[in-house]
């Protein structure tokens, strides 16, 4: 390495963001993810043996998915490479392949190659590293804040171990920017900065788990703050302005987005209007389609509400229209009445569990004919065939109802529809108790 090269390291290494430079250097210094790391865990048992195969980290931005790939490099004997996927392409592959080759046949020296934001890779790109990782060339080691099986290749998954990345809990976060405080060599324990309880609360909260944003806002907020006696006083109002508005995490076509649409159904099922609103928001914030919004609304008032309160289904096709009609941001008022309403209404699934029923027996049962009397005798030559024969008009009985048979002979007494007594579903129950009553 030149005089030039080092000068440039040493400069890049003193002046690297806060985050960077607290950046941990073994297992032990490690804040969070205990799931994975804990004593007598998997991955801390590999990695203190020096023993790893093929590894995927996905998990949030600033969880230590890096962190752990330079940890890593730090105790194993194998040698480390490292590629960002944004930048590389097939010919820095080929090149780090070509030398890993080399070194294990000559020096018998194993090559780990840590590939960030791996999900970047095109497919042939991934492809170019399969060969190698599965005949022990390089032991790949891959980092993504998006979901593994929807956007790397699924050979490379199949030859992976993958280890999901948790936000930091905000004691966790705590740690991480006490240690930042009091550290003299990498942290900004010679500033003397003083952090507010309640300033320390807001950057640990509004970061969501996410070291570096914390750390970031940290540093900001102490740069521009000016030193008096000594020292450095960040407020809340410091803090605040350091750290801005935090951006929510949510790719609309990963986990966060079916994470999320998850808990916004069954907050309506569970009759939270509260929580429904708050996923609503989390949504629309995030820019999610509006009109995917207003199908999961209408699913969830056929699927959850359903004849408890048939109104339901109707204000969330009203709901849906509207939106359509107005856009964001006026739409997300029609969709807020039609969550409130859903959240509150009584609750009945028997039409979707009767449907589900029915459709169980129609792949599993034989398909009988269509019973005489029933079927349509309209058609020239079906009277005569005796179609329709036997047949009652319920509008010519009292009550506009007679007990005659309707499904096929072969299913005669089966009960897919079991209304509760919610809402009502309850004077649905009701009937049915007596008109099946008349029909055994």
């Amino acid at each position: 390495m030149s005089f030039f090269d080092q000068n440039r390291h040493m400069t890049l290494r003193e002046q690297a963001p806060l985050a960077e430079r607290m950046r941990p250097r073994t297992i032990d210094e490690v804040k969070g993810q205990q799931h994975i790391l804990g004593q007598g865990r998997l991955l801390r048992r590999a990695i203190m043996a020096d023993r790893l195969t093929s590894l995927i980290f996905y998990g949030p931005p600033g969880t230590g998915k890096t962190t752990l790939a330079r940890v890593i490099a730090n105790t194993t004997k194998m040698a480390f490479e490292q590629l960002n996927a944004v930048t590389a392409g097939v010919a820095d592959i080929r090149k780090i392949i070509a030398a890993a080759k080399e070194r294990l046949g000559f020096h018998g020296q194993r090559t780990i190659l840590f590939v960030d934001e791996i999900h970047r890779f095109n497919k042939s790109q991934q492809d170019a590293l399969l060969p190698h990782v599965e005949d022990g060339t390089i032991v790949l080691i891959g980092a993504t804040t998006e979901n593994p099986y929807f956007e790397v290749n699924a050979p490379l998954v199949s030859r992976s171990r993958i280890f999901r990345l948790e936000p930091l809990s905000e004691n966790e976060m705590q740690e991480v920017l006490e240690q930042a405080l009091s550290d003299e060599e990498r942290g900004l324990g010679s500033m003397q900065v003083h952090l507010d309880d309640d300033a320390m609360a807001h950057l640990v909260r509004v970061a969501n788990g996410d070291a570096r944003t914390a750390l970031n806002a940290l540093e900001l907020a102490a740069l521009t703050t000016e030193p008096v006696d000594g020292g450095r006083h960040l407020t809340l109002e410091v803090a605040a302005e350091s750290i801005q508005q935090r951006a929510l995490i949510y790719d609309k076509n990963g986990d966060q987005h079916y994470d999320t649409v998850s808990a916004f159904i069954k907050s309506m099922r569970g009759s939270d209007p509260d929580a429904a609103l708050y996923w609503l928001a989390r949504m629309i914030y995030a820019g999610e389609d509006p009109v995917f919004i207003a199908r999961r609304i209408v699913i969830c008032a056929s699927e959850d509400v359903g004849n408890a309160d048939p109104h339901a289904l109707l204000v969330a096709m009203a709901a849906a229209q509207a939106v359509q009609f107005l856009g964001l941001p006026e739409g997300r008022i029609p969709l807020a009445q039609a969550v409130t309403y859903i959240a509150c209404a009584p609750k009945g699934n028997a039409a979707y569990k009767g449907i589900n029923a029915a459709l169980e027996d129609v792949k599993n049962e034989q398909a009988i004919s269509v019973p005489k009397h029933l079927r349509d005798a309209s058609y020239k030559g079906a009277s005569k065939l005796g179609h329709g024969e036997g047949y009652r008009y319920p509008h010519d009985a009292p009550g506009h109802y007679v007990a005659q048979q309707y499904l096929p002979d072969n299913l005669v007494g089966r009960e897919y529809y079991q209304p509760s007594n919610s809402g009502y579903e309850k004077t649905h129950r009701e009937r049915l108790q007596t008109w099946r009553g008349e029909k055994r």
